[in-house]
């Protein structure tokens, strides 16, 4: 008698109880996974995130060169729509032109702007590099638009936007100069 009233005041888990924490541990688990796969893919985007920073800088860089060079008057460092030689709206990238100045009308369409990586050696430098062209792997595209600044003369506004993708991002980045008529 002894033994059955010990027996019933033992307690312990059901299966039913194991069953639903099961399935709470299991959910946990998924919504971890989902999480860690969302983190590297997002990583993954750090390439492209660099290069769209740089190939904005790049664009600042020679209309700066361009001005200082004396390349391009003031008076050209404008949008077309502004009688200037930079064209509107986003524009693939490309190889300059003999002008040196990126996204004007005479960019070199034949030659598009691509990185190297190193092949399956491992090793950059060598005949099985690989060659990706930035407008196709990334889709990417770079705005310059220039403003004259309302109340400001002989300086402009240069707004460099490059949008690109990157796995199941689609990404933008901006950078903003300011440049004047003197160099």
């Amino acid at each position: 008698m002894r033994n059955a009233k010990e027996r019933a005041a033992q307690k312990g888990f059901t299966l039913l109880e194991t069953m639903v924490a099961l399935v709470v541990l299991g959910i946990g688990l998924i919504a971890l996974a989902a999480m860690l796969a969302g983190s590297m893919a997002y990583m993954n985007s750090s390439q492209a995130d660099f290069i769209a920073q740089q190939k904005a800088s790049e664009a600042v860089e020679s209309i700066f060169t361009a001005r200082d060079t004396q390349a391009v008057t003031y008076a050209q460092i404008q949008n077309v729509s502004s009688g200037g030689i930079f064209l509107d709206g986003p524009a693939n990238l490309v190889d300059p032109g003999p002008d040196g100045v990126v996204d004007t009308a005479d960019d070199n369409a034949a030659a598009p702007d691509t990185i190297i990586k190193p092949g399956p050696d491992g090793i950059l430098g060598t005949a099985d590099d690989i060659q990706i062209q930035l407008s196709v792997y990334y889709n990417m595209k770079r705005t310059i638009t220039i403003t004259n600044i309302a109340g400001e003369v002989g300086v402009r506004q240069i707004v460099v936007t490059v949008t690109y993708t990157t796995g199941t991002f689609n990404r933008t980045y901006t950078l903003t100069s300011f440049i004047s008529q003197y160099s």
